[in-house]
């Protein structure tokens, strides 16, 4: 599909041309007038600092000029004419972009002739909604038994016993906690982050590299132990991966894990709890709400899982990229300081292929809920958006004035908005949905 719009002041013709569902291309034509006075704009401030020899300052004629610097005046204009009238010509062909316009530009052949570009640009499909009545859709039950709570409860007793060291003579076993000094080399040379001093390792725990553990049980304190491994093939720093290493180990020290009764005196201890029974309550109801996110969590991605395959279009791949690396930077502020620089660019290359198919799954059903959010008017008002500002205040413990001062940008503001169109959305959505409740986690 092709069609032509003409600016107010006729000084640009845009031609829009269909090149897929997702994309346009955008013939642009400046007037020759508009492109005569760029050029006399351009000679006229090169007149005033140019310095040619046997010309005054400001007195260099443009015939002139023209010999010496015309085919950097025409790359200038070139710019300068894109520049001033790009924003021009989207705004007047009615399209709005998704991702950063490519642009194909010619420098401008001379005075008195147009000059021609080409945008392409990318856009939001145009599709319609199935038939929003009764999708199918399934919800884990919420459902905590005692076993579970016990078993939370054993967790905490064992993150929170306290380590007491084991008598002399004692041989590390699987449970034991070793305070290990350890050198590692590779070819007998010592290697980045190989070494240690008053490293606690839980034996069994399959904290270190797979075989590392097994080698220090049957030590005692005070013993010198020599580790052979070998680096997985798959580990996170290609300098390592699928070599052999030898740590030289000194057990220091060889602890026990001394396990707290559980009474009313161990649940004091974790917090504002008179008994044991009163922290037992406290697990239930934490697990309670993990699960019920869950159980949410669940419905919801079943529900967009039916709308998905029920509503078939394209995918604009600037979008995608889009999402892709803002997962990217996620993930790189998050490892960021953990693990080498060069390990971290290693594994971005990875992320890229490996999360493509994800990002594009997010776009999708992003583009779906501004679908059912347009299709349903659904709105949210400024009041809203500053009450949940107040609510996530309350949540982080922080005064409702440091979050708003936050989110005054309306950057931010306008992220937390599309926030509560999407869960307006998919309520409207639920409510409307074929839940079949399951007992599957």
């Amino acid at each position: 599909m092709t069609s032509e719009s003409i600016s107010p002041n006729a000084s640009i013709r845009v031609t829009t041309h269909e090149e897929s569902p997702v994309a346009l291309s955008l013939d642009v034509e400046v007037d020759a007038k508009r492109v005569d006075k760029a050029f006399d704009r351009a000679y006229r401030d090169l007149g005033r600092n140019v310095r040619v020899k046997g010309f005054r300052p400001g007195k260099v004629p443009r015939s002139v000029l023209e010999k010496l610097y015309a085919p950097q005046i025409a790359e200038q204009i070139e710019q300068a004419l894109v520049s001033e009238t790009i924003g021009e010509a989207i705004e007047q062909s009615g399209v709005e972009p998704v991702a950063e316009p490519a642009i194909e530009a010619g420098s401008p052949a001379a005075v008195q002739t147009d000059f021609n570009y080409t945008v392409r640009v990318e856009i939001k499909p145009k599709f319609e909604l199935p038939n929003l009545d009764g999708l199918p859709a399934v919800k884990p039950l919420v459902d905590v038994s005692d076993s579970e709570v016990d078993e939370q409860l054993e967790a905490l007793r064992t993150r929170n016993a306290p380590a007491v060291e084991e008598p002399d003579g004692t041989q590390v076993e699987n449970g034991h906690i070793v305070s290990l000094d350890f050198v590692g080399r590779i070819d007998g040379e010592p290697f980045e982050g190989g070494s240690g001093q008053g490293v606690e390792l839980e034996i069994g725990s399959d904290s270190f590299i797979p075989g590392f553990e097994d080698q220090l049980v049957g030590a005692v304190s005070g013993d010198d132990v020599e580790v052979h491994v070998t680096f997985p093939e798959e580990y996170g720093n290609d300098e390592l991966a699928g070599r052999d290493a030898v740590f030289a180990c000194h057990v220091a020290a060889v602890k026990r894990k001394q396990l707290p009764e559980l009474d009313d005196d161990f649940a004091k201890d974790m917090g504002d709890f008179e008994t044991l029974d009163a922290l037992r309550e406290r697990i239930r109801r934490d697990m309670t709400a993990e699960q019920e996110r869950e159980s949410k969590r669940v419905l919801r991605k079943s529900l967009l899982d039916a709308l998905v395959d029920r509503t078939s279009f394209a995918v604009p791949p600037g979008m995608v990229d889009r999402q892709l690396e803002q997962q990217i930077q996620a993930a790189h502020r998050r490892l960021q300081g953990q693990i080498p620089h060069e390990a971290i660019h290693q594994q971005i290359e990875q992320w890229r292929e490996q999360w493509r198919d994800q990002s594009e799954r997010e776009v999708r059903e992003m583009l779906l809920l501004e679908a059912v959010v347009a299709d349903q008017k659904i709105e949210v008002t400024d009041e809203e958006v500053d009450a949940r500002i107040a609510e996530m205040a309350e949540q982080q413990s922080l005064p409702a004035d440091v979050l708003e001062r936050a989110y005054g940008d309306e950057q931010l503001k306008r992220g937390l908005r599309a926030q509560l169109l999407d869960e307006r959305a998919l309520a409207f959505l639920e409510g409307r949905a074929k839940v079949a409740e399951t007992t599957d986690a």
